[in-house]
C-alpha cells in the first residue's frame, strides 16, 4: 500500500523596494525606477489573484517605497525622465538630448525594445551613428524615442486594461507632445490604484502585507556594529550609537502601514535578511510576532548543513520546512527560513528559458521537496519561497505573467499543495523548533560584507555617525525647534542599505555618481534644516575623497629608471592613491600613480602592489592598465572606450572620447609591452610608433610620453583617466568621478 503523501504549504513573499531618489521632500526624483516598476510590476503582482480562487500571497512593502508612489499619483510628483517627457521636442536643450541619449534605452533589449520596430531602430541608429552625439535624432525622433521608451515599461496587462494605451503602442512612431502627456497620466493612474489595491486583496484575506524598517537600513550595524565580524584589516567606523535610530525606524514602518492599510503587521522583513540577537530582541520588545532570514543563517544557527545535489535538491529538507522559535529576554519571537535556491532560479534562471517550461520545474522542485516528508515525524511543513519582487520580470517573456500564471495555476489545482498567508501558518503551527541561538548575517554569505568593512563603505559610515553625533548634540541644546523632524528624516534616509550596497566593491549601479550625490545632499540638508552649515568634505565624491588625489605643485623631469626609491625627482608630481577593496586587491597592479609634466613631455610613474608581487594569483598572470589622454583646449578626432563592460551597467565615465590610449601589460612581473594607440575618424583606433617614448620597469613602471607625441602643444590642457582593464574587462576608473588634467606651459 502506498504511503499517502503529507500536505506542504508554500508561503510566496514578494519584496517591493525601492530607495529615496529626491535631494528633498516635494522635488523631483532624480531616478525613474518608482515610477517605471509601478506600471510595470507592483499592480499586477497583487491583482493576478482576480484570475485564482484559492492562491494566497504575503508581500512586504517597505515605507519609504509606499511614500514615493503616493508622491507620484496624489501629489503629481516628477522625475527627471517623465518632466522631459512632457516636454515640448523642439523645446529640448542640448542637455536635454544628452540626457535623452544616455538614459532613455535603459530596458531590457529583448523584451522591452526588440518588440517595438521604431525603438529598436533608435538603438540601432544610436549605436552606429555614436560620433554624431546629440545631432543622430531629429526632434520627432527624439519624441518617439521618449515615448516608446514609457511605452516599453508599461506592463502587458494594462495595455489590456487602457484602449488609448493600445493606440498609442499601435501607433509606433511620430507622437505628438499631446500623446506623451497621455502617456504620463495613464501612468499616474496606474500608480493611484496600488495602494488601494492591496488594501482591498488585504481585506479579503487573499494576502498578508509585512513591512520593513522605514528606510531600509541594516539594523545589525545600527544596534551593534562592534558585534560586526571583520574580515580585512580595515578599521570599522566606531560604536555608531543608533539603537534608537533602529527602533524609530521600524515603528515608524509599522505604523505607516496600519496608516496607509488600516492593520499593523503582524511579521516584519528585516532588509537584506539580516538578522541578529539584538534585533530580535528589539522586534519582540515591538511585538513582532515573526520573521524570516535565509536558509544559510539557519545553518549557521543550528550548526547543520544543508547538502544538495548537483541540481541544487536538498537531500534532506525537514529543518528548513519549519517555523522556529526564539525566546528573548522578556518575550519572544517565531522565525522562518527561506529556500535559498529557489529565488536565484526565479531571478536568474528561469528568464533564460521558456515561461511554461519554467513554471513547470519549479513545480516539480516543489514535488520532490514534498515527497522527502514521508519519513517527517510532522503534519506541517512550510517552504518559503521568499524574493525580489519586480526587478526580474522585465526579463521575461510577457513580463513574468505567463511564468506565474502557469505555477500558480498548477498550485492551485494540486489538492496535497496550499499556498498560505505567513501569519496564519504560524498561528495554526502547534510544534515549531526551538532556536536556541542565532547566528547574525545577511543573505549573502552570512556576513555583512556588502554594506561595511570595506574603505567606501566605512567612510559613509563614518560620515553618517558624525551628522548623528552633531545632529544629537543640537538636538539637547535645542530640543523644541521645529525642523528637529525634518532633520531626523535625512538623518533616517542616510541610514539606508542602499548608499552601502552601491558605495566601493564589488556592486557597480551605472549611476555610482547619482547615489553618492544624492547620499552627500541628504547628509547635508541634515545641517541645513537645523541652520547649520554642512562640513566642507560633504562637497567632495566618497571616491575621490579616499583615493586622496593630489595635483602637480610644479615642473618635473624625472630620470626614467623604475626605481622606486627614487623619489625626490617626483616630489613636485600629482599622485593618485588606490585603495584596497575585498575584491580588487588581489587583481590591482598598482597601490598609486603618479604623474607630471615639463615643457616638453608628460611622465607617469606606477608603483606596483607589493601584494600581488609576494602572492602570485592563479587567475591572473598578466596585469593591463589603460591610459585615455585628449587635449582639452582643441578638437581631435576622438575614439570612444572600447574595453568591456564587467556589468551590464554603464558608468557615465565610458561614454568619454579619447585622442590617445596608451596600454600597459605586465606579465610574470616582467613588463610584457607598452603601446600608444591614436585615434582616427570614424571611432577607428591606429597603433602609433614613436622613437621618443620611453618606458622602465623595476619596482614602478616609469613612463615618458613627449607632448608632440600626443598633439599637446604648449599652452594646451591634457585630460586622462586611468582604467584597471585585466584581460580588457574594465573594473576600475581611476578617479572614477571625472578626468585629471594638467597644463603644458
Amino acid at each position: 500500500m502506498m504511503s499517502q503523501t503529507k500536505k506542504l504549504s508554500v508561503a510566496f513573499y514578494w519584496h517591493m523596494h525601492q530607495p529615496v531618489y529626491q535631494l528633498s521632500p516635494n522635488g523631483d526624483y532624480l531616478m525613474p525606477w518608482v515610477r517605471l516598476h509601478a506600471i510595470k510590476d507592483y499592480l499586477d503582482m497583487v491583482t493576478i489573484l482576480d484570475k485564482f480562487k484559492k492562491i494566497k500571497l504575503n508581500f512586504n512593502l517597505v515605507p519609504v517605497l509606499l511614500d514615493s508612489l503616493v508622491d507620484y499619483g496624489e501629489k503629481g510628483l516628477h522625475d527627471i525622465h517623465s518632466r522631459l517627457t512632457i516636454k515640448d521636442a523642439s523645446r529640448l536643450t542640448d542637455d536635454d538630448k544628452e540626457f535623452i541619449l544616455n538614459n532613455f534605452f535603459d530596458a531590457n533589449y529583448q523584451s522591452m525594445i526588440l518588440p517595438y520596430p521604431e525603438y529598436n531602430r533608435l538603438f540601432h541608429k544610436a549605436q552606429m551613428e555614436f560620433s554624431k552625439g546629440i545631432y543622430v535624432f531629429s526632434n520627432q525622433e527624439y519624441s518617439d524615442l521618449m515615448a516608446l521608451f514609457n511605452l516599453a515599461w508599461f506592463d502587458p496587462t494594462h495595455k489590456q486594461k487602457y484602449p488609448e494605451l493600445k493606440r498609442l503602442i499601435k501607433k509606433g512612431k511620430n507622437y505628438t507632445l499631446q500623446d506623451r502627456i497621455k502617456i504620463i497620466d495613464i501612468q499616474r493612474d496606474i500608480i493611484r490604484k496600488i495602494i488601494p489595491a492591496y488594501k482591498k486583496y488585504l481585506d479579503k484575506g487573499r494576502i498578508e502585507i509585512t513591512t520593513s524598517p522605514y528606510y531600509h537600513p541594516i539594523l545589525p550595524i545600527l544596534l551593534d556594529i562592534k558585534g560586526i565580524k571583520k574580515s580585512t584589516g580595515n578599521d570599522l567606523p566606531t560604536n555608531l550609537k543608533m539603537e534608537l535610530d533602529a527602533k524609530l525606524q521600524t515603528e515608524y514602518a509599522l505604523e505607516r502601514i496600519q496608516e496607509l492599510f488600516g492593520k499593523r503587521p503582524r511579521g516584519i522583513w528585516p532588509s537584506e535578511h539580516c538578522i541578529s540577537a539584538k534585533e530580535l530582541q528589539m522586534f519582540s520588545d515591538l511585538g513582532i510576532e515573526w520573521t524570516i532570514s535565509d536558509e544559510g543563517i539557519l545553518a549557521n544557527s543550528i550548526n547543520y548543513e544543508f547538502v544538495r545535489d548537483f541540481r541544487g535538491y536538498l537531500e534532506d529538507p525537514y529543518r528548513l520546512l519549519k517555523t522556529y522559535h526564539y525566546k528573548t529576554k522578556n518575550s519572544d519571537i517565531n522565525l522562518i527560513f527561506r529556500d535559498s535556491v529557489l529565488p536565484n532560479l526565479i531571478g536568474f534562471e528561469y528568464p533564460n528559458h521558456n515561461p511554461e517550461n519554467a513554471a513547470n520545474d519549479l513545480y516539480d522542485r516543489i514535488k520532490v521537496i514534498q515527497s522527502k516528508l514521508l519519513s517527517s515525524p510532522d503534519e506541517n511543513h512550510l517552504i518559503t519561497i521568499a524574493m525580489d519582487g519586480e526587478n526580474c520580470w522585465e526579463n521575461y517573456e510577457y513580463d513574468g505573467y505567463t511564468f506565474l500564471k502557469t505555477l500558480y495555476t498548477l498550485i492551485e489545482k494540486d489538492d496535497s499543495l496550499e499556498t498560505v498567508l505567513i501569519s496564519d501558518y504560524i498561528e495554526k503551527e502547534k510544534h515549531p523548533k526551538t532556536l536556541n541561538k542565532i547566528s547574525s548575517g545577511s543573505w549573502i554569505n552570512q556576513n555583512f560584507k556588502l554594506w561595511i568593512d570595506e574603505p567606501l563603505k566605512n567612510l559613509a559610515w563614518t560620515y553618517v555617525k558624525q551628522a548623528r553625533d552633531d545632529f544629537s548634540a543640537y538636538v539637547k541644546q535645542n530640543p523644541l525647534d521645529p525642523n528637529i523632524p525634518l532633520a531626523m528624516r535625512e538623518l533616517f534616509i542616510c541610514e539606508g542599505s542602499d548608499w552601502f550596497w552601491w558605495y566601493g566593491e564589488p556592486n557597480d549601479s551605472g549611476r555610482d555618481n547619482i547615489f553618492d550625490y544624492l547620499f552627500r545632499e541628504h547628509l547635508k540638508n541634515i545641517y541645513l534644516y537645523l541652520g547649520m552649515e554642512p562640513p566642507q568634505y560633504l562637497e567632495t565624491a566618497l571616491a575621490n575623497a579616499l583615493t586622496k588625489t593630489k595635483y602637480p605643485t610644479g615642473e618635473c623631469s624625472p630620470e626614467i629608471n623604475g626605481n622606486k626609491d627614487d623619489i625626490e625627482q617626483w616630489m613636485n608630481a600629482g599622485c593618485i592613491e588606490i585603495p584596497d577593496g575585498p575584491v580588487l586587491k588581489d587583481t590591482k597592479l598598482f597601490d598609486k600613480i603618479c604623474f607630471g609634466n615639463d615643457k616638453d613631455n608628460f611622465y607617469l610613474r606606477f608603483y606596483i602592489n607589493d601584494y600581488v608581487r609576494k602572492n602570485p594569483s592563479k587567475y591572473i598572470q598578466t596585469y593591463q592598465m589603460y591610459i585615455y589622454m585628449r587635449n582639452a583646449s582643441k578638437r581631435q578626432h576622438l575614439s570612444p572606450i572600447r574595453l568591456i563592460n564587467k556589468t551590464e551597467n554603464v558608468l557615465s565615465l565610458s561614454k568619454e572620447k579619447f585622442h590617445n590610449e596608451l596600454q600597459l601589460a605586465v606579465h610574470n612581473d616582467e613588463l610584457q609591452f607598452t603601446r600608444l594607440i591614436k585615434a582616427l575618424p570614424n571611432n577607428i583606433w591606429a597603433l602609433q610608433s614613436s622613437k621618443d617614448f620611453v618606458a622602465a620597469y623595476d619596482r614602478a613602471i616609469d613612463l615618458k610620453i613627449p607632448f608632440d607625441n600626443i598633439d599637446i602643444a604648449p599652452g594646451d590642457t591634457l585630460e586622462f583617466i586611468f582604467v584597471n582593464a585585466n584581460l580588457g574587462i574594465k573594473d576600475l576608473f581611476i578617479p572614477n568621478e571625472m578626468l585629471l588634467s594638467l597644463k603644458r606651459q
